[in-house]
């Protein structure tokens, strides 16, 4: 029963496969299990593939071989890093493993192609095996993997604030007629939510979990509650507070909230008023940053604060406290951090920025 599942699986998978890749499972000796598995990599991959315009084919079956042959070093790190940041059917982040498993995928297909395969002048399709470049995910080399692709990935320096210049400005130039009045609902809520994972580098969940009582505008705190339901209290960037006040002061009138309507960051859905979720910043977020021509996530907004705070610091506790990480080793967990200078260390970016 369990081969007969598999083969017809496998089958399903190949029924929309392109023709080089039904040859390459030809002549693959892995067993049904694992050949399954990478048939469905290889779906994923070209997936991806299609939604981010490196094929121009209308379905998976219609891919090129000159598109494999042409990718890029940066390309499949993208798609690493795409790996890194998709929820599996748990709700959880792929881990190692699992793009570990799709790296090798890619690797197999990549084998037969520019060196088993043998087409019609007893040649492999093509010579050029990017995977080659591509190294196993591992716990020492996820950081050089995170680094690489970022860079390319964050708001740093001016950039962060010609982002939320652009909302502010431009974005309702740009939008289309059915999105504008929701623009104009919402903006300067949306603006502030942008500005306080930027001014703070809270996560997204944390971010929504925030409640009126747990900001502090005049001594620029937040408290917040960490994964596992720790409690803690964050600087927040002065540059932050104005989006902040502004916000403030159109949330009751503009979502007519009450005193029962605890959460800061509020939106109204058919009539009542409710907490923003996270995958409504998520949304948000992309939203917005795809029409200023760089997308990015929510947690790219993280990154960015915490790659600046270490550009300023060097200090490796300090970002991972105000991230509200558990440490860089264990000694970390043992030091205490002054908060004024964490406060002056996020101000400190700003004025870099000012001095420009």
């Amino acid at each position: 029963m369990e081969t007969n599942k598999y083969l017809s699986l496998i089958k399903q998978e190949l029924a929309n496969m392109p023709d080089f890749v039904k040859e390459y499972n030809l002549g693959t000796t892995h067993s049904l299990t694992t050949t399954y598995q990478y048939l469905t990599e290889i779906r994923r991959f070209f997936d991806w593939l299609r939604q981010n315009k490196l094929s121009t084919a209308s379905s998976n079956k219609e891919i090129e071989l000159v598109t494999l042959e042409d990718m890029q070093r940066n390309d499949v790190m993208l798609y690493i890093h795409h790996l890194k940041h998709t929820k599996n059917q748990q709700g959880r982040l792929n881990s190692p493993t699992t793009i570990n498993r799709s790296i090798n995928a890619l690797r197999s297909l990549y084998k037969f192609l520019t060196i088993t395969s043998d087409n019609n002048h007893g040649e492999p399709y093509f010579d050029r095996n990017v995977m080659l470049k591509i190294n196993s995910l591992n716990d020492t080399k996820t950081l050089n993997y995170r680094a690489h692709v970022l860079e390319s990935h964050m708001y740093m320096g001016d950039l962060k604030y010609q982002f939320l210049d652009f909302i502010e400005n431009e974005y309702e130039h740009k939008c289309n007629k059915q999105s504008l009045p929701s623009f104009k609902k919402n903006h300067e809520r949306d603006i502030a939510i942008i500005a306080l994972i930027l001014g703070t580098g809270i996560r997204v969940s944390e971010c929504v979990s925030v409640n009126v009582r747990n900001i502090n505008l005049k001594d620029e705190m937040l408290d917040v509650i960490r994964k596992g339901g720790q409690k803690d209290s964050v600087p927040i960037a002065d540059w932050t507070i104005p989006y902040l006040k502004k916000y403030q002061e159109i949330r009751a009138d503009r979502y007519h909230a009450d005193r029962d309507d605890i959460a800061f960051f509020l939106t109204r859905w058919h009539g009542k008023t409710r907490r923003m979720t996270a995958n409504a910043v998520e949304k948000m977020v992309n939203k917005y940053s795809a029409a200023f021509g760089k997308p990015l996530t929510p947690h790219k907004l993280r990154h960015t604060l915490a790659s600046e705070l270490y550009e300023v610091t060097k200090d490796q506790v300090l970002v991972a406290q105000q991230l509200g990480q558990k440490g860089t080793t264990a000694t970390d967990l043992y030091t205490h951090v002054d908060q004024k200078k964490q406060k002056a260390a996020l101000n400190k970016i700003n004025r870099h920025k000012n001095q420009d």
